[in-house]
């Protein structure tokens, strides 16, 4: 995990300390944006040295479509994953890549985000907004981040093992929810101290003080796993959810299955990653486009040519790759802020990158946000906002892999088309219903959890009023 590249020193941005390396100015919520102001000027591949902890990062298009060939590198775990996996384990997004679990896990899943899935999970989104609506205020401004959150928290657990949370519905915070919120951040923090020296004794403390939160998750995924199993050995299947296929089936190919503990593990991928990126994903593009006039207005356009006059209208599965407006206007949103926001990959047998040697225990993570403003690959406005940069004539041409908001090869993100189903949906019905009433003195501050998300962003979402056409006279 030292990843000292054979004791290379790559470009960085000097005034490195004895000891604490670049920690100096490295801003805890911000380390990302930090990095990424740091790096400008010194190439597309340069280094970040925190502690005894390297960090080697690649930021331009050329050095990503390089990295994303499958032939030469494979995905590699930084110390954020490392950490994370005494939360998640063997997971599909945390698993080294020759752990068993993640390729039988990978394998069965896949059907799962298929068409006839995915129109089964069409009508639990459907359900969610409609709960959504029914709590959310429209006489004052409402933290986004918060009911986004709380959003794609239930359409996620409703589709991976029919669990209601209960977010719009009930006075009191499902337990579950804010030991969670704690879980991640302990392992933020258990992957913040990596290469500190001295560590040890705070990695304890950690753990210890979040040990009664992480048994809490364990032993109420563990008891709902454990009665769905019993009602399947009782001839009750079950609802068709996630949870359903990893109990019921075995790898196509080799017979196995997934055990109880593994089972867990995935749920809660499925739940952490589901929901994070997702509800920042959709809080990000309702910034944009409340400071863009003319974005929301093309939208919404676009929304009531679809759905016609009544807020109340709702998209059918197949009205959905219909917003194509939208889906531009999420895809511009995750060029500029791709919510998760760097994978990192090494090299299957030694090699050279931009360059210098790498061996397979080094590795090196692709800064997506930087990537995705490279001019080379975007145009020398990569830094504005413009959603029909996706028009198909304005697509061709484009550098492959210049555009990674979901990873990349087969330990990409497998729930993309869930996500962005999801996504298109929501924003649908918030647009076809609300006006969207920003703060114009507001500047997007961007914070970082384990995805990116807009920190202090509200909105007042006004009922719209439409003026009917004039009839003949």
């Amino acid at each position: 995990m030292q990843n000292d590249w054979a004791g290379q020193l790559l470009p960085h941005a000097g005034h490195r300390r004895a000891v604490i390396g670049d920690v100096r100015g490295l801003h805890p919520r911000r380390a990302l944006q930090t990095i990424m102001a740091r790096g400008r000027g010194l190439g597309p591949i340069f280094e970040t040295q925190v502690f005894r902890q390297k960090f080697v990062f690649a930021s331009s298009a050329a050095l990503c479509a390089e990295l994303c060939d499958e032939k030469r590198f494979v995905k590699a775990l930084p110390p954020a994953l490392v950490a994370l996996r005494e939360f998640a384990g063997d997971g599909l997004f945390t698993a080294y890549n020759d752990e068993t679990n993640w390729r039988i896990a990978h394998d069965l899943l896949l059907p799962a985000f298929a068409k006839p899935a995915m129109q089964r999970y069409h009508a639990i989104m459907l359900e969610a907004v409609n709960e959504l609506f029914a709590v959310l205020p429209e006489d004052r401004p409402v933290d986004v981040a918060s009911y986004m959150t709380k959003l794609t928290m239930e359409t996620i657990a409703r589709a991976a093992f029919s669990h209601d949370f209960g977010s719009f519905t009930q006075a009191e915070t499902h337990p579950f929810v804010p030991a969670m919120v704690t879980a991640l951040e302990s392992g933020r923090r258990l992957g913040s101290l990596s290469g500190m020296p001295g560590a040890g004794l705070p990695r304890r403390r950690i753990r210890r003080r979040n040990a009664d939160q992480l048994t809490y998750i364990d032993t109420m995924l563990d008891d709902l796993i454990g009665a769905r199993r019993a009602a399947l050995a009782a001839g009750d299947p079950g609802p068709s959810d996630l949870l359903r296929i990893m109990l019921e089936q075995a790898h196509p190919e080799t017979g196995e299955q997934l055990d109880d503990t593994a089972i867990r593990h995935q749920i809660l991928t499925f739940l952490v990653a589901g929901h994070e990126t997702t509800s920042g994903a959709l809080s990000l593009a309702l910034y944009f486009l409340s400071a863009h006039p003319e974005v929301l207005a093309a939208a919404q356009a676009e929304t009531d040519e679809l759905l016609g006059t009544d807020p109340d209208a709702q998209p059918t599965y197949d009205q959905v790759p219909r917003f194509r407006y939208l889906r531009r206007v999420l895809d511009e949103t995750l060029r500029l802020w791709p919510t998760a926001p760097a994978f990192a990959r090494s090299p299957r047998q030694a090699t050279t990158l931009a360059g210098y040697p790498m061996r397979p225990q080094d590795w090196v993570i692709v800064l997506i946000p930087a990537v995705h403003r490279d001019p080379e690959a975007w145009g020398e406005d990569a830094e504005e906002f413009d959603p029909d940069r996706f028009l198909p004539e304005r697509s061709r041409g484009r550098p492959a892999h210049s555009y990674k908001p979901f990873g990349t090869g087969e330990r990409a993100c497998i729930g993309r088309q869930f996500a962005l189903h999801e996504a298109v949906l929501v924003l649908a019905r918030l647009l076809h219903r609300y006006d969207l009433v920003g703060d114009p003195a507001y500047t997007l501050r961007v914070t970082e959890r384990l995805t990116l998300m807009p920190e202090g962003f509200e909105l007042q979402l006004r009922p719209r009023v439409r003026v009917p056409a004039a009839g003949p006279h």
